[in-house]
Formats: C-alpha cells, structure tokens, sequence
C-alpha cells in the first residue's frame, strides 16, 4: 500500500514537473518574414482546492469533504480536447455523534476533457482512491475503484490564468466487503 502511494505521488510529481518545463517558442510565418507567431506546447496545469458533500450511504456518517488537486491537460485536439492525469487528497469529517475517524484518500485518475463551447468543458475520469488509513477504520480495502463526471466553466482572469469553476460527481465503490458504494458531489 505504502509503495503504491509512493509511486502514484512520484508519478504525479513528475507529470507537474515537465507541465511546469513547457516553454513557449516563436516561429516565423515563412522565411524572411518580419511577423512571428507564438504558440505554446498546449499543457495545462491546475493546482486548486476542492470541497465536497457526500451523499447516499456516506453523508449517514460524514459531514463534509476538503482536499486539493492536481490536474495536467494534454491537448490532443487543439483547444477542443484534452487527455487528463488527476491525483490530490480528500478528507471526510466525520459526524461527532458517529464517533468514527475521518477517511483520508488520496484519488489518482486519468480521463477526458472535452470543450463543445470556448471555456466551457466537460470531462469523465477513472481511476483509483487510496485509503491512507483503512486499518483506523476497519476497512477491508485500501485502494477502490473511483470514477468522476464533471462540467466546468473557466474564467479568464489575465493572460493565460483562468479560475474554474467546476460541478463533480464523484464516485468509489466498497471500502469493505458487504459494504455500500462511498458518493460525493
């Protein structure tokens, strides 16, 4: 479990370095000519704060979610689509009346992002939840299935930063055998 941590983090790691690396390059229009046009690699970072609501099974003994992410976009259709690599960290509250520790997950995912409009996308996701500390709560399973629907709307707030503002549905299966599905928007 420790490894598999180890190594989704070392991955991540890496994907931001090389996102961070990309640089911007000029070139001419044709041979001679005084104009110049830039462009970019493409890559997109984001770095951001996520909170979240469970519901089902999981809002029985949970308040609420906070976390953060890490998300990395690569174009494969120029500004229209983008393959995505997420991890972060999410942690549930558990209700003082539940008398239960909080779930501590470390979610890794990869997906689509898709644009049918500028700055306004939708996006699906697969991947894995690690429960850091699955033995504190008698799970059975430290690592789930976990998958994420999401729509979004980027703002422009200069140049090339942009504050989105996304709606998720996230969900992971049984930490436990016998147990229910685990939900949150």
């Amino acid at each position: 479990m420790k490894i598999s941590i180890k190594i989704s983090v070392i991955t991540l790691a890496a994907i931001s370095i090389l996102s961070i690396q990309s640089k911007a390059q000029t070139k001419s229009a044709s041979p001679g000519a005084s104009t110049t046009q830039s462009y970019t690699s493409g890559i997109r970072l984001s770095v951001g704060a996520d909170a979240g609501v469970p519901v089902g099974s999981l809002k029985d003994n949970y308040d609420w979610s906070a976390g953060g992410s890490v998300q990395a976009d690569f174009p494969v259709i120029k500004n229209q689509l983008y393959a995505i690599v997420t991890g972060g960290y999410n942690n549930f509250f558990a209700k003082t009346s539940s008398n239960l520790d909080d779930i501590h997950m470390i979610p890794v995912k990869a997906g689509l992002k898709f644009f049918p409009v500028k700055n306004v996308y939708v996006q699906g996701e697969a991947g894995a939840s690690f429960i850091t500390n699955k033995n504190d709560l008698g799970f059975s399973k430290s690592a789930v299935f976990a998958y994420a629907p999401q729509a979004g709307v980027l703002f422009n707030v200069g140049g090339k930063n942009y504050i989105d503002a996304g709606f998720r549905f996230e969900g992971n299966t049984k930490f436990s055998d016998g147990g229910k599905a685990n939900n949150f928007l």
